[in-house]
């Protein structure tokens, strides 16, 4: 990887192009050592996905591996989460899940259910400044005053009635009037989410999931540029195994997950495969 200079503060990453070139692009390479391939094939999983197939988004200690997103397949949405926004069927559900935040960041997004059951990220509202993790220092009555207001102007959720999900800490009220109390005061309502860790983490999991056909039971439209930028940073805790380090970004996905957690689904099975019936031992199964 050649890097030119490093990105600098203040500037647009929308005015920067990536230009994928992988080993085998490599022509001189490919002629003059074709077995430095089969050297990338033999390395650990994470990395041969990074040097061999040009996936820098994998990692080792990468929580959310399976989140994926890929360009091509916006349109026919099959091996990909990330997907081309467009307009909720009516019929649709419509939902809304929240972390507060104020020195770190908040997160609100709005979530469509088609008929099917998959879940579709189709907005969101992040609170932070343009450095990593910094909270936009909001008070819960401008936040739920932007919130009210998206709610009611933007045409994907005007007149719709949104059901909301919210982070059950919002409801403490030993310091004055609750974050949910405030919500309420600008018609924003939610309903206590699940904060069991783990199984939450393996809903979203659950999500994530591609049946056969390369199609998963999540989408994020591509304009929700805050999960597509932390969920992938997500690492394993060092002191709690099978949980999310919580020094991370987690905002977005702690609402993530307290929706999951408000609709649980069973995990994919994977497709049968046929039996060989020259094998013995299936002629002895039938």
């Amino acid at each position: 990887m050649f890097i030119d200079r490093r990105f600098e503060a203040g500037e647009e990453p929308e005015n920067y192009s990536f230009v994928q070139a992988l080993v085998t692009d490599n022509r001189a390479l490919m002629r003059q050592q074709p077995e430095y391939l089969k050297q990338l094939e033999t390395l650990p999983p994470k990395l041969r996905e990074a040097w061999l197939y040009g996936s820098w988004d994998v990692y080792e200690g990468q929580f959310f591996e399976d989140f994926r997103d890929v360009p091509e397949h916006y349109e026919d949405r099959q091996w990909t989460h990330v997907i081309e926004p467009f307009a909720p069927d009516k019929g649709w559900t419509v939902c809304r899940s929240y972390d507060f935040g104020y020195g770190k960041p908040f997160s609100c997004a709005w979530w469509a259910v088609d008929y099917d059951g998959v879940i579709y990220r189709i907005l969101e509202l992040y609170g932070c400044t343009r450095m990593p993790n910094e909270g936009v220092k909001w008070t819960p009555d401008r936040q739920f005053a932007e919130i009210r207001r998206i709610e009611t102007e933007h045409p994907w959720l005007k007149g719709r009635e949104i059901t909301g999900v919210a982070d059950p800490a919002i409801w403490d009220a030993s310091r004055g009037e609750s974050v949910a109390q405030t919500a309420a005061r600008y018609g924003v309502y939610f309903t206590p989410g699940d904060n069991e860790r783990i199984a939450g983490w393996m809903q979203c999991h659950y999500r994530l999931q591609f049946d056969e056909n390369g199609y998963p039971r999540m989408y994020v439209f591509k304009n929700c540029k805050a999960f597509i930028r932390t969920v992938p940073l997500m690492l394993y805790s060092q002191t709690r195994p099978e949980d999310l380090d919580t020094a991370m970004e987690d905002h977005v996905c702690d609402e993530w997950r307290y929706f999951c957690m408000s609709r649980p689904v069973k995990p994919m099975m994977q497709a049968q495969t046929a039996a060989v019936w020259s094998d013995p031992l299936n002629q002895i199964r039938s």
